[in-house]
């Protein structure tokens, strides 16, 4: 999923994790970012509670596990720490992560009576670490995708998808963004190895046809990088997850309004293809809902407008 645009690596990307970090609780996704703006900002506290804390062992999930794992009692999982709500630091680098990524995979495992070993990784690494056997699994705000189908196995734990943001006072796009011809000749921000960066450039040509300048998207290695780029000019639009712009422009601070949902995607914890756990994790996140435990995660992080009924292994990408 490469892109033609240009690769942008800010110098100052380093300095910008302070104001990433820097929100107050509840947010994230694949590449979106948080909103607080100056490197001094300090981190707020995340969101009171432990839904987590009261789910116990469901011997007839368990038992779907494949016998090694159940006796070794450990996974090892890929985590992308992007931004709230998804997954992210409120204390800065070293300390616990938190987000609603965090509590499903550990509340899916406590279910499944095993504990996942956590180790942080890039979001555009984890999908072909996966593939490698370095991850038993990935958390990244992983929108399912016909392209991901046909090398990685999902199990849905919420629904979320693609929506833009723009500069607060940017009135040029409208009040929405629903076709990427509004992008003609537009500077774009996006994640690296995202949906995002898949979706502007499989239709970038929609632009050319139209006899119009085509847009222009720029790929950051991090969500800090792209909202400071969008404050300081150098992008005109933030293309990320829809929960994670609408949470950054709730924050006065991050200098953003989000411009709505363009498509949506179901979310999911990504595998190998024809995994041998899909199935267990299939069954966790449905007991999860039963109980009670899953609304109360969602209601935590404020991202109970992305709720599932069910959760699905593999199901086809929403048109």
């Amino acid at each position: 999923m490469n892109l033609s645009g240009t690769r942008t690596r800010p110098r100052l990307a380093a300095l910008v994790l302070l104001p990433l970090l820097a929100l107050t609780a509840c947010g994230s996704g694949d590449t979106d970012t948080d909103g607080a703006a100056g490197a001094g900002a300090q981190a707020a506290a995340a969101p009171t509670g432990n839904p987590v804390a009261a789910v116990r062992k469901v011997d007839s999930a368990a038992k779907l596990l494949p016998a090694d794992v159940r006796k070794k009692g450990t996974l090892r999982i890929g985590s992308s720490t992007g931004g709230p709500p998804a997954a992210y630091y409120p204390n800065g680098t070293g300390k616990k992560p938190v987000g609603e990524d965090i509590d499903l995979a550990d509340a899916a495992a406590k279910v499944l009576g095993i504990q996942l070993r956590r180790q942080d990784a890039s979001f555009e690494t984890i999908l072909p670490a996966l593939e490698s056997g370095k991850y038993d699994l990935g958390t990244g705000n992983f929108g399912v995708t016909a392209e991901r189908l046909k090398t990685i196995d999902f199990v849905t734990y919420i629904n979320d998808g693609q929506g833009f943001a723009v500069k607060t006072g940017d009135t040029s796009f409208g009040k929405k963004i629903t076709d990427l011809k509004q992008l003609c000749g537009r500077n774009i921000g996006v994640g690296a190895g995202t949906t995002f960066e898949a979706t502007l450039d499989a239709q970038k040509a929609r632009c050319t046809k139209a006899g119009k300048k085509p847009y222009d998207v720029q790929v950051f290695s991090d969500n800090g990088a792209t909202l400071t780029a969008i404050q300081q000019g150098r992008i005109d639009v933030i293309m990320s997850t829809i929960n994670g712009l609408r949470h950054q422009a709730s924050k006065t601070a991050s200098g953003t309004t989000f411009l709505g949902e363009f498509h949506r995607l179901d979310v999911g914890f990504a595998f190998k293809k024809d995994s041998r756990l899909t199935k267990a994790f299939q069954a966790a996140v449905n007991e999860l809902i039963k109980d009670g435990t899953y609304e109360r995660i969602l209601k935590k992080w404020g991202t109970s407008e992305s709720a599932i009924e069910t959760s699905r292994i593999n199901p086809p990408e929403h048109t």
